[in-house]
């Protein structure tokens, strides 16, 4: 089964942990199906941003294997893509839609963030508009190892940025972690700067849902969940948003003294 072992709520976000990364992969696709068809039924389409990532992986293959939405009727767009590189290159977050979810569901439409685009000024304030066009029903995110948001590191993160789409620097740790998790062959190979949604962008969704399975993400989640509300640790801001909800495996949890999971 699917189901949460624990659930409690930290301020305004709600949090359900589950017994391992498989069972929240389930858990996140089953609620993220739901909402969609619900969304659907009600108003006859969808517009829903989705994250890349390794801890999206497994969540996304669920989701592709499910029946009963009519992918046709839904708009997706992504959050974030490496300053000048091609759509076509194996690291890029157009690349990992494609493969993975757009060539698999169908869907009405993929927006997608042009990060070779010739003025990639003129490329952020495009793809606000097209988040602006109509609602965004339903958010799904990670939470980086330095507690990012899309690539709303610490240094560059604004709860009140103008912006819903900026030009960012990497930080060292989120550069490590594209490289420790196979993207790159080294920290220094990953481009130095970015297009992201910034988090106000983010919080625009009617619903967020965010997914943060592993061990090695236990002192982001820490982080997130117990300390101070602020870009020192982006993710805190999902604290504020009462349409959000954290879903976390044992592994992720163990270090929160609210979750009441063993170490």
């Amino acid at each position: 089964m699917a189901d949460p072992i624990r659930k409690f709520s930290v301020e305004k976000l709600s949090v359900a942990v589950y017994a391992d990364p498989t069972r929240l992969a389930q858990g996140a696709a089953r609620e993220v199906r739901g909402h969609i068809v619900e969304t659907l039924a009600r108003q006859g389409t969808a517009r829903v941003i989705l994250a890349t990532g390794n801890s999206q992986l497994q969540f996304l293959e669920v989701l592709a294997g499910m029946e009963g939405v009519d992918w046709s009727a839904v708009t997706l767009f992504h959050m974030d893509e490496y300053l000048g590189i091609t759509g076509d290159h194996p690291s890029s977050f157009r690349f990992y839609m494609r493969e993975r979810v757009e060539k698999r569901l169908v869907p009405g439409c993929f927006h997608y963030l042009q990060g070779d685009a010739l003025e990639p000024i003129r490329e952020c304030k495009r793809y606000g508009e097209l988040l602006l066009e109509q609602p965004i029903d339903l958010c799904c995110l990670g939470i980086g190892d330095n507690g990012h948001l899309a690539f709303n590191d610490p240094p560059v993160a604004n709860f009140e940025d103008r912006d819903l789409v900026k030009i960012v620097r990497l930080d060292d740790i989120c550069k490590t972690q594209q490289a420790n998790q196979g993207h790159f062959p080294n920290k220094d190979a990953v481009p130095p700067y970015a297009l992201t949604l910034t988090i106000p962008a983010l919080c625009l969704a009617r619903r967020m849902i965010c997914l943060c399975p592993g061990q090695h993400k236990a002192k982001a989640v820490k982080d997130t969940l117990e300390g101070p509300v602020g870009p020192g640790c982006p993710a805190s801001v999902l604290r504020t948003q009462s349409q959000a909800e954290l879903l976390l495996d044992a592994a992720s949890a163990r270090d929160l003294r609210s979750a009441g999971i063993p170490g």
